[in-house]
């Protein structure tokens, strides 16, 4: 009873567990790694450029294990995304002679309920539709923006294409 007092108080998430949340306390309030990130984060996750990370209801990037992701260009994560242990999120690259400099690029953008496997790859300006899920190891080049498909591969294709309006119907069970 009190820790679902807790937890409504302190608008704490069902699925994690309150030690997640002091680890997460301890790490970016006090240690100030992941200061730029505004929802709870796990401690070994690295997030530059928080502050560019604009995220759908249900997506919390970052609270698996070792996740890292660059936002310089931003990145844009749908409603219900899930991105697993060791996924990379890169929104930029350096410039090819002067190392120091970050090349501009679109945003990446990840669809709704879509998923990233555990190490999967997300390269700079690719878009993912909705329901687009990226198998483990996966390393994503180029943009699938169309969604509702399972990539997986390096360079990540298409290896099956998902019921559109079974996806459909499980996400206007979710809102």
């Amino acid at each position: 009873m009190i820790k679902k007092f807790i937890r409504k108080i302190f608008h704490l998430r069902e699925d994690v567990e309150i030690n997640f949340y002091i680890t997460d306390f301890l790490f970016r309030k006090i240690f100030r790694q992941n200061a730029s990130v505004n929802w709870a984060v796990h401690h070994t996750a690295t997030i530059r450029s928080g502050q560019n990370i604009i995220r759908g209801k249900g997506s919390y990037p970052g609270d698996s294990p070792g996740v890292y992701i660059n936002a310089y260009n931003g990145v844009k994560v749908g409603a219900f995304v899930n991105i697993g242990p060791q996924a990379s999120i890169v929104s930029s690259n350096h410039n090819f002679f002067e190392n120091e400099k970050i090349e501009a690029a679109a945003p990446v953008k990840i669809g709704d309920y879509s998923w990233l496997g555990s190490h999967a790859v997300i390269l700079p300006s690719v878009e993912l539709g909705r329901f687009t899920i990226v198998g483990a190891a996966a390393v994503v080049t180029k943009s699938f923006p169309e969604g509702y498909v399972v990539l997986a591969g390096n360079p990540a294709r298409i290896i099956r294409h998902l019921n559109k309006d079974a996806c459909e119907q499980f996400a206007a069970r979710k809102i």
